[in-house]
């Protein structure tokens, strides 16, 4: 039997040829592309500027922490001395309804020396957070007096609310003062526009203020005179920071 053979012609080789040419060009093509997409533009120039702005705050917050103690042979009589003493000094503390009262830390220890036999001490202490300090004052004059309390500490500080609102007027400032750094910044660069980048507003404050009238406090009342206390002030700073990326260069002076 014969067989037959069929040979491609030159016109289905030369269209076949072309089929592959445009091929290979559009390949060539897609991978120009990405190396170019993947190729990143350079950065644009750009400054850290820093800024900040300060207001101080009267203190408006105060904080005592008073504390019974007691020491007897016996742990048991000890700790009753105390919570007697804390009930009765709480039950005060209710004619005080604007100021919070809280118990504390507890603690009972056993005390040897040389000179007294063994014995036990027990502690408690009792907090107050207060914004009226002439009710502060009164009740703390009464605790020390009255119940045989001891004042351990106090501290002033702002309430929440006066330091959110000190920390929102502080950062509007702090952030003009940041932009017209970052405006003279640009300037003296020789960049006639900007914007701003990442940037970051940090706040911050001084914390409690323990002033010279706590060591009044500490010494007590014995003519019954209500504790001598200064609430002081507070500085809150918010401090601003960040990138001013510098777009548009001026032109050189003649």
């Amino acid at each position: 039997m014969k067989s037959t053979r069929f040979y491609p012609s030159n016109r289905s080789i030369y269209s076949t040829w072309r089929s592959v040419r445009a091929l290979l060009v559009a390949t060539a093509a897609c991978a120009a592309v990405t190396v170019f997409a993947q190729t990143p533009p350079p950065p644009q120039p750009a400054v850290t500027v820093t800024a900040s702005a300060t207001a101080t705050v009267i203190n408006d917050r105060l904080q005592a922490w008073l504390r019974a103690e007691a020491e007897n042979t016996s742990a048991s009589a000890a700790a009753s001395q105390v919570n007697a003493t804390i009930a009765k000094a709480l039950a005060e503390a209710k004619g005080y309804p604007s100021i919070k009262v809280a118990t504390a830390g507890y603690s009972t220890q056993q005390v040897s020396d040389k000179v007294k036999a063994q014995r036990w001490r027990v502690v408690q202490t009792i907090s107050l957070d207060a914004s009226d300090f002439t009710s502060a004052a009164a009740l703390i004059s009464r605790l020390q007096d009255d119940h045989g309390l001891l004042l351990s500490g106090m501290g002033f500080s702002l309430a929440e609310k006066t330091r959110r609102d000190a920390e929102d007027s502080v950062t509007q400032r702090a952030l003009k003062a940041w932009q017209t750094r970052a405006q003279q910044a640009a300037q003296g660069l020789g960049f006639a526009t900007w914007r701003p980048g990442h940037v970051t507003v940090q706040t911050s404050d001084g914390g409690p203020v323990f002033p010279m009238a706590r060591a009044q406090a500490l010494a007590g009342s014995a003519g019954g005179a209500p504790v001598a206390m200064e609430g002081g002030t507070t500085d809150v700073t918010v401090t601003v920071s960040g990138e001013a990326v510098l777009e548009q260069s001026r032109p050189p002076t003649r």
